[in-house]
């Protein structure tokens, strides 16, 4: 009988492969395993052009925009992109990285990756290669997947970045993960990473950064707003599950922070469009809270791995311009867990979690 040990695996093979092949058969490379994160995506530049494309992408994935492409794309092309890449352009001026000619996402996402690069290679030696695409934007998950590919990588572990599941982010990250497989000869196997709103190495980072901002602050917030990015309520009634995750995430935290339940409270921002989206509105919410006397409050956007234009922006901008000009007087905006050390942590304990079985 033969024991595991002395099995011929799939790594065995595609490792030994080259050893064994006539002299004109094409290069096959090592094997290994490839870990792609993927995040929402970015305009190559704030200019009218860059805005366009990545706007045209982006408001026509039938994912984010479901109406029916008759009656949306003529009001998209004729009037909506002739317009927004001005606005949207200089919102991205205003918290571009200017040194590096790329925006905030942009370079936060190389620094995660470059991170979580290195505790996969302390992890994992060179059995795992880690980079990043976007769905939207540059560089693209079809040219991520070919160059995994190239690199002999013949498992593939896509990991969407976003905590919590929701049709208009994860599904159509994977979409395109898939999508990009069409033109593959040989087709790796592959894994998708499930939401990870509720994963306890997730809240702890949250919960941390939560503690450190208050800790820097003079007065105690009255109250913390947990604002997660909205989508209609259709959704919700269609069974998208974002809206109970974004839930359950903000009691986890609580819970975890030992605060009762005034003291958080759960929003959604960034609305777009004539139907009713999930509610409360952040920027409605933030307004009522200074009526009501809450002169001091904190903001922090679990739903965003990442710094980008919805939270130096709109949060930062917007939504504490409503909150003062409402009679709030103090407004501390909780930046993404970014690359901090505990999200790299958490974030790399789902990966390895993720790669159970594949690899030890």
């Amino acid at each position: 009988m033969l024991d595991a040990k002395s099995m011929n695996t799939p790594e065995k093979i595609a490792k030994t492969a080259g050893t064994h092949l006539p002299a004109d058969h094409p290069k096959v490379p090592a094997g290994k395993i490839g870990v792609l994160l993927a995040n929402l995506g970015t305009p190559d530049g704030y200019d009218y052009w860059s805005m366009r494309r990545y706007l045209n992408e982006f408001l026509s994935d039938r994912r984010v925009i479901d109406y029916s492409p008759w009656i949306w794309q003529p009001l998209l092309q004729l009037i909506i992109l002739s317009k927004r890449p001005f606005s949207s352009g200089a919102n991205y001026k205003l918290i571009w990285n200017e040194d590096k000619d790329e925006s905030p996402l942009m370079t936060i996402t190389k620094d995660q990756t470059a991170k979580i690069t290195e505790t996969m290679k302390v992890r994992y030696g060179d059995d795992v290669m880690v980079d990043f695409a976007m769905r939207y934007g540059n560089p693209s998950t079809k040219s991520k997947v070919r160059k995994m590919v190239e690199a002999g990588c013949r498992k593939i572990l896509f990991f969407p970045l976003y905590p919590q599941y929701a049709g208009a982010t994860t599904a159509t990250a994977n979409d395109e993960f898939f999508r990009s497989l069409l033109s593959e000869k040989w087709q790796p196997p592959v894994r998708t990473v499930p939401a990870y709103f509720d994963h306890p190495a997730y809240v702890e980072a949250l919960a941390q950064s939560v503690e450190r901002a208050y800790a820097d602050v003079g007065t105690r917030p009255d109250v913390l707003v947990a604002s997660y990015h909205g989508v209609p309520k259709r959704y919700l009634m269609e069974g998208d599950p974002y809206h109970c995750q974004c839930q359950k995430t903000s009691r986890l935290l609580r819970e975890r922070l030992g605060w009762p339940e005034a003291e958080i409270v759960t929003t959604f921002q960034s609305r777009f469009g004539p139907e009713e989206w999930l509610q409360p509105y952040t920027v409605e919410e933030v307004a009522r809270l200074a009526e009501l006397g809450k002169k001091r409050i904190a903001v922090i956007a679990p739903a965003f791995s990442a710094d980008c234009i919805e939270t130096l922006e709109e949060i930062n901008g917007e939504i504490r311009e409503a909150f003062e000009e409402a009679g709030g007087e103090e407004f501390t905006y909780i930046p993404c867990l970014n690359d901090d050390d505990a999200h790299i942590a958490a974030l790399s304990t789902v990966i390895e979690e993720n790669l159970a079985g594949w690899i030890d």
